[in-house]
């Protein structure tokens, strides 16, 4: 029987709606209204059906195939710019249990492993995409690997310097000490900074997988 895929809506000020499926990390995405933005994240479950599959999670995944919109969140000037969930909402501010924390951690090991993978088999070029033409491969790859220490795992107090998450060793080391914070911070109720746990894993995981799919659609590799 098919289960409900929650889902939080953050309405910006002008135009732009995410759709944030809260229960699978790194499955948000954006529209010009709550309707597209709920097409454009129904539209991408086949494709995250591969992180599914690495957190060995898929059965249950091919199972939440309806939408159920559990909270509307509005939104702020960054919404609108970036298309992307900078509000956390009031689901979220939930401690989660260390069952659930582990299974959200579980989905953002799987964002990990589908990035990676992508960085080692889509094209050394990729296709224009945007304005100046996009970035290129490992532009895609080092800016990806450098925003998480600069942007999301401070939050919790893992400062990995640039240098050390551009090398396999020193990723698979920052990987790790971030996961050991969000369980300490978890684990005492505390919040990321302005950010309650759940919202840093999604954020996190969101960030990882809109860079392997916007990968995977400039790949000029033969099909």
């Amino acid at each position: 029987m098919a289960s409900a895929l929650r889902v939080i809506l953050e309405i910006g000020k002008k135009r732009k709606v995410v759709a944030g499926a809260i229960d699978w990390s790194g499955l948000d995405r954006a529209g010009n209204s709550e309707d597209k933005a709920l097409e454009n994240l129904l539209s991408y479950l086949t494709r995250y059906a591969g992180v599914a599959e690495r957190a060995g999670m898929v059965d249950e995944f091919s199972r939440s195939n309806l939408l159920e919109v559990i909270e509307r969140v509005p939104g702020s000037s960054s919404t609108d710019f970036w298309g992307i969930a900078h509000v956390p909402s009031q689901t979220e501010s939930e401690v989660l249990s260390a069952e659930e924390l582990e299974r959200r951690l579980d989905l953002l090991r799987a964002c990990w492993a589908y990035f990676d993978d992508c960085a080692t088999s889509v094209s050394d070029e990729l296709a224009p995409s945007g304005r100046g033409g996009g970035r290129t491969r490992d532009q895609i790859i080092r800016h990806t690997y450098g925003t998480e220490p600069e942007n999301f795992s401070r939050k919790v107090e893992v400062r990995t310097p640039l240098e050390m998450v551009l090398t396999p060793e020193g990723l698979a080391i920052h990987r790790q000490e971030y996961l050991a914070a969000i369980r300490a911070y978890n684990a005492e109720g505390k919040g990321a900074r302005t950010w309650p746990i759940q919202f840093l894993i999604r954020r996190t995981a969101h960030h990882v997988m809109d860079h392997a799919w916007e990968m995977e659609e400039r790949d000029l590799s033969p099909r």
